[in-house]
């Protein structure tokens, strides 16, 4: 009887306080540096959200150890809706199961809404001869451990469909890893390494640029916004067709009205043009739907990426 007392006790606090949620500004924790794709998509939702939830939301930037040292302090915040995180499967899902100190896996958050998806590309400096990925890879196997490319870190999304291309390719090429994504497309850009994956999203306008060169998407169709660059099973390798998503995030423990508050202001910035707009312009689709939904695709990323992690043997202490 005591028990059924307390929870309901509960259940009415936490009404109470989601009523009057937000009532002082956002904290969004984005676990890697400043440019990268997650940032940017960071970015665009926070730049939304005011307009709904009445107050402001400002991105701190916490990068390092693979996205694990902002993710982890995400995890151990205050668990009362004004410290979210946005993140993507590398922070979420892909450290975890690979760096060893983590300290986090994705049950230390409660979804909130998924926000967007972007296919990723792989990009070359175009001062390098290489037009097409049969070219890369030709020159790799001749030239084993000539090559780098760059990620943002261990168990990135790039870090993993790099080694997975490598593996199906049967390829050698050295990884070099950066402190996030906007430092490692920085690099290729210079010519300090040799290519990368990266979302359509950030590389879009280099490409246009003509700062890198677009040899393949990675996913299972051409992208819009790049026409006359193929879909990886167009140029033989199926099996790489990984996409970038981010998704909204907060501790785990957060009431679920303050959830369920969250998620109507996500899905509605995500309706409103102003989103739109921003979103189209990167290439991005916006996505939304119930923490449920969030829940479920998460439930599928892990067990998609666990295999592939366990079979390339990734490590990390």
């Amino acid at each position: 009887m005591r028990r059924a007392v307390f929870a309901v006790a509960l259940f009415w606090a936490a009404s109470a306080l989601a009523q009057d949620y937000p009532s002082r500004p956002i904290r969004i924790i984005v676990p890697t540096p400043a440019g990268g794709p997650v940032d940017v998509m960071a970015r665009v939702l926070a730049n939304a959200l005011p307009p709904v939830l009445g107050q402001n939301v400002f991105i701190e930037n916490k990068p390092g150890a693979g996205n694990t040292i902002g993710s982890r302090a995400a995890a151990s915040a205050e668990p009362d809706g004004y410290t979210l995180m946005v993140s993507a499967a590398s922070g979420l899902i892909m450290s975890p199961m690979i760096v060893k100190s983590a300290g986090y896996d994705v049950s230390s958050f409660a979804p909130i809404a998924l926000v967007a998806e972007t296919p990723q590309v792989l990009v070359v400096n175009p001062q390098l001869p290489f037009k097409s990925v049969a070219d890369l890879v030709a020159y790799a196997k001749a030239n084993p451990g000539k090559l780098n490319y760059s990620t943002g870190g261990v168990g990135t999304l790039p870090h993993l469909n790099a080694e997975l291309f490598k593996s199906v390719s049967g390829t050698n090429i050295l990884h070099v890893p950066y402190k996030g994504g906007g430092p490692a497309l920085t690099a290729v850009v210079a010519g300090e390494v040799q290519m990368t994956f990266d979302t359509v999203s950030t590389s879009l306008q280099l490409i246009q640029d003509g700062k890198l060169r677009a040899l393949a998407i990675v996913g299972p169709k051409r992208a819009p916004e790049l026409p006359d660059v193929p879909a990886m099973p167009e140029v033989g390798f199926p099996a790489v067709t990984s996409g970038a998503w981010t998704a909204l995030m907060a501790p785990r423990d957060t009431p679920a009205p303050i959830i369920a508050k969250l998620n109507a202001a996500t899905n509605a910035a995500l309706q409103g043009e102003q989103m739109k707009n921003a979103l189209t312009k990167l290439g991005a689709q916006p996505r939304g739907g119930t923490p449920q939904d969030l829940a479920d695709h998460l439930q599928r990323e892990t067990a998609k990426w666990k295999p592939i992690v366990a079979t390339l043997n990734l490590k990390v202490d």
